[in-house]
């Protein structure tokens, strides 16, 4: 009789759930457009994890922004070095900045998101031809959270990966949707352009050589990300996508649904988009790289009511090298008696190995290699 009792209380089989709702290739937008009104369980996060989603009475907060900064005196032999500064100070005290002026044709961001939003509006029977789980780090992929299997709750959002960069993983232009393909390989060569300028910018404010970075390897790596968060029917028990930290250089692209957030001390500060500024975050990497000069900071995404999506074409900046023999670590420039190196060396390898072991995270790799 106690076997029959227990039976008749079956346990909630999480991986289950997941596993079917990975194999249906619906998405979180399959979801929401079937009409549902509670959210499945596998999108439930803790209540620790929800637990600072509240927003803090606007009346006893202040209003804190992320920097803006103007590249426009980039070229500039008298002003540059008053961009070099500003950028220094944003990456070490925010860790994230937006961008004007920045040499992108408004034509190409707004092609560029409704290119996305384009390939996301396909019927079912189109994008589920593509949504696989082999291609993490090749190719082309779409699927819903990236970490879906390795992650202790799943975020509201999907995405179509693309990796662009170094060749060995470089998708074939043919395997882009042809909804976004033209619109990808705009981005990434406009993308890559911001990217090493950036680059530079951050090599002078540390005092190295302009191409430091660039030398490293930084725009040898490169990713594509294009996410969708669609309507949510319950977003105070659930997240776009959880509070992490990025690896290499990032620039962000999204259109006038708001959800992004920066952890900035204790606080989590909204980060407004602003038409035509590009978002632009260091992440745990360069924070080694630099010696804590720069800082790698959370960021996170609200999961929204609003019934237009959020849509963000997010294009990554990695060290492109994979060889066990290149070491990682504190610029020897920056290394003194007086300062001495704060993290051990590492390979690029067991960054990777890291990364893909674990839900997305922060700052867990950096913990692991700091002396």
């Amino acid at each position: 009789m106690a076997a029959a009792a227990d039976h008749a209380t079956p346990t909630y089989d999480r991986m289950k759930e997941v596993k079917e709702f990975d194999e249906s290739k619906i998405g979180v937008k399959g979801l929401a457009e079937s009409g549902i009104t509670s959210i499945p369980r596998m999108f439930i996060h803790s209540p620790e994890a929800l637990s600072d989603l509240k927003k803090p009475n606007s009346q006893t907060c202040t209003k804190k922004t992320i920097p803006l900064i103007d590249l426009s005196h980039f070229n500039s032999p008298t002003e540059r070095h008053q961009l070099v500064e500003q950028m220094r100070d944003a990456t070490s005290t925010w860790g994230f900045f937006q961008v004007i002026n920045h040499g992108i044709p408004k034509s190409v961001l707004d092609e560029t998101i409704n290119a996305i939003k384009a390939f996301h509006d396909q019927p079912h029977e189109v994008k589920s031809k593509l949504y696989n789980r082999e291609k993490e780090r090749q190719g082309v992929m779409y699927s819903s959270n990236n970490d879906l299997y390795r992650a202790k709750a799943a975020s509201w959002h999907d995405s179509l990966t693309i990796w662009m960069a170094p060749e060995t993983r470089r998708a074939k232009e043919e395997d882009i949707p042809e909804v976004c393909r033209k619109q990808i390989v705009a981005w990434e060569s406009h993308s890559t352009k911001v990217a090493e300028a950036l680059l530079e910018l951050l090599s002078e404010g540390l005092g190295v050589e302009a191409e430091r970075f660039k030398d490293l390897g930084f725009l040898e790596g490169k990713l594509v990300v294009g996410h969708c968060y669609p309507y949510c029917p319950q977003p105070d028990l659930t997240v776009g996508i959880t509070s992490h930290t990025d690896s290499g250089l990032t620039v962000l692209l999204q259109n006038q649904v708001g959800g992004l957030q920066v952890k900035h001390g204790d606080e989590w500060v909204d980060v407004e988009p602003i038409p035509g500024a590009l978002t632009v975050n260091i992440g745990d990497f360069i924070q080694i790289i630099s010696n804590d000069n720069y800082v790698s900071v959370e960021h996170r995404v609200l999961a929204k009511t609003s019934k237009e999506p959020r849509i963000s074409v997010v294009a990554f900046f990695n060290v492109g090298t994979q060889a066990d023999s290149d070491y990682f670590g504190p610029l020897p420039e920056l290394l003194s008696p007086d300062k001495p190196a704060l993290y051990r060396k590492f390979t690029v390898p067991e960054f990777n190995e890291s990364f893909f072991s674990k839900g997305l995270d922060s700052k867990s790799f950096i913990q692991k290699v700091r002396l």
